[in-house]
């Protein structure tokens, strides 16, 4: 393993040493982790691409847009019998 020195600003130091106190993982760790999220080899721009070609479209096949069908949701007899 390198040693890397970075420069933080106050409030992403704020940030990590929250979720290190939270978690008792080392700074070192969860910034690795992210370094792993954001740019690891598990994930590709190109798998990103495939994924929101594959989910462009998918209201298209509803006869409802996203607004009717939470209006939907939201006007069901569920809701109706909680209110007071």
């Amino acid at each position: 393993m390198r040693t890397t020195q970075i420069s933080l600003t106050e409030q992403e130091r704020r940030m990590l040493d929250e979720v290190a106190m939270r978690t008792g993982r080392s700074l070192s760790a969860l910034i690795r982790d992210a370094v792993e999220q954001v740019y690891g080899s598990e994930r590709s721009t190109e798998d990103d691409l495939v994924a929101m070609r594959r989910a462009f479209g998918a209201w298209s096949r509803d006869q409802l847009d996203g607004a009717a069908w939470v209006e939907q949701r939201r006007s069901g007899s569920r809701l109706g019998q909680h209110r007071l």
